[in-house]
């Protein structure tokens, strides 16, 4: 027999009227993006839901809890079908780097990125002074998390991470950030009915976690609430300075410089475990791409992000710092080119090969175990191209008439599959 359709409840207590009607909430008079409504489930998904909340419970009060915060919060709380559907259903194919680059620094975004540099300068200047990192940097995590503000997201986020703690791939992680979002609630920095973002649990202008927030978020604006989630996106913004600060930001040091690199260069000493000083690069051959040697902004890595054929970016501790907010180094280029371009600075000088797809992480995987295969040692099969993989990619290449770049593509994939 099946099970009736529940209907739509969103049982949070203080915000259920509110939510049903599917309005904008009013935080006072400070408008807010509509609530996204939770679907209806069977009577069975719901009751494996509140079993598992039974059972979250006694971990939480040992995670320092209180009753009051659990019934505020917790009480009644829905399964949401829609986090499960697209944890399960992102895209397969990242975009290649290049397309990524285009989006992170369109034309569009540092447009919009200048006008918030112009519209919120004065607090900027505030913030650069306190916590020592360049405004635009700033600007350029808000414009890449989301679009300066407008996509902050809509999904409610204590369903989100019960439901996605209860049944989702990773619920170790996802009850981790659901006892964080429940201390901050505790805290009294936000309530129930406010606190949304996206499906994945993150929050605000600048796209906190519950547990990046309970870490590093401040109140710059001195109300007593550490607000992230306000149409003011002052504490939202020196809250990312104060991130970035404590990751290490070292002001008036570069995230990056892009180079030359000279002909026949070793693509195996690319990577960021190589660290040798810019001069002991110059010796190597590579040069700023104005033909003089890179200043010593500390020790550097030599990053080729499309391999060889594409623009070689001399990357430095700054690098890191922005990686510590989201370790994908396309994103921390994203950040670091998109703050370069507010800066007033260029695009890249050498162009993208624009050929290609990127590779998904099966797909690297498979790279190493054939290459494992046909006894090139990867140094682990775990989807991750470091200085192992890069070298085997190179004798294999070697071996088979190929240019010996160290470059994982594609081609070289369809290659090895040959056998």
């Amino acid at each position: 027999m099946k099970h009736a359709l529940k209907p739509l409840v969103v049982t949070l207590l203080a915000f259920s009227a509110l939510t049903a009607c599917g309005g904008p909430l009013d935080r006072g008079g400070v408008s807010m993006n509509t609530i996204e409504e939770i679907p209806p489930v069977d009577a069975a998904t719901q009751a494996r839901m509140d079993a598992w909340v039974a059972g979250f419970k006694p971990r939480a009060m040992a995670a320092g809890i209180s009753e009051a915060t659990w019934n505020r919060a917790m009480r009644n709380v829905p399964y949401n079908p829609k986090v499960i559907e697209r944890q399960q259903f992102q895209a397969e194919f990242v975009k290649p780097i290049w397309d990524y680059m285009d989006s992170a620094a369109s034309d569009e975004r540092i447009a919009k990125g200048r006008a918030a540099l112009a519209q919120h300068a004065a607090i900027l200047r505030e913030i650069e002074a306190r916590y020592g990192v360049e405004k635009e940097v700033v600007v350029a995590v808000w414009g890449m998390e989301s679009r300066y503000g407008a996509k902050r997201g809509n999904t409610l986020i204590i369903p989100a991470l019960a439901t996605l703690a209860h049944d989702g791939r990773r619920a170790q992680f996802f009850e981790s950030q659901l006892i964080g979002a429940l201390k901050i609630l505790q805290a009294g920095d936000i309530d129930p009915a406010h606190m949304t973002g996206s499906w994945a649990g993150a929050m605000g202008h600048t796209q906190f976690i519950p547990t990046s927030y309970l870490a590093f978020a401040v109140d710059f604006t001195g109300d007593g609430k550490r607000d992230i989630w306000s149409d003011n996106p002052a504490d939202a913004l020196a809250s990312t300075a104060a991130y970035l600060a404590r990751s290490g930001w070292s002001k008036g040091q570069p995230w990056a410089v892009e180079v030359s690199l000279p002909e026949g260069f070793d693509a195996g000493l690319a990577g960021k475990g190589t660290k040798r000083a810019p001069a002991d690069w110059a010796a190597l051959g590579v040069r700023g791409v104005n033909g003089g040697v890179v200043p010593n902004y500390g020790a550097a890595s030599i990053l080729l992000p499309a391999g060889p054929q594409g623009p070689a970016l001399m990357i430095f501790g700054n690098f890191t710092a922005i990686s510590r907010y989201n370790n994908a180094d396309a994103y921390v280029m994203g950040v670091g080119h998109l703050s370069d371009r507010l800066k007033g600075q260029g695009p890249f000088v050498h162009p993208w090969p624009r050929e290609g797809r990127a590779l998904t992480d099966a797909e690297k995987v498979e790279v190493q175990r054939l290459l494992t295969a046909q006894g090139y040692d990867t140094k682990g099969t775990d989807g991750l191209i470091g200085a192992g993989t890069i070298g085997a990619v190179m004798d294999y290449q070697r071996d088979h008439g190929m240019t010996p770049n160290g470059w994982v593509t594609i081609k070289l994939l369809e290659s090895l599959r040959k056998g």
